[in-house]
């Protein structure tokens, strides 16, 4: 499982943006972007953005299978 290896700062990103989208984006890497030493966001490459999609499609549909089954009983 991967999981977060890089952190930079809001200041950083500022000059360091290209490089981390190329290393998310190429090496796989889910980069945290903290503000004020607080986790603020993430930059995540296109293979785990569109595996986070396919979760949300499949929560969405047990959520609407299990209200479904609630308004029947």
């Amino acid at each position: 499982m991967t999981t977060v290896t890089t952190s930079v700062s809001v200041r950083e990103l500022r000059s360091e943006l290209a490089d981390v989208v190329a290393r998310a984006s190429y090496g796989r890497e889910r980069v945290q972007i903290t503000k004020n030493g607080k986790p603020a966001a993430y930059i995540v490459g296109p293979e785990d953005f569109d595996l986070l999609e396919s979760l949300e499609k499949v929560l969405n549909y047990a959520d609407s299978q299990a209200a479904a089954s609630t308004d029947t009983d």
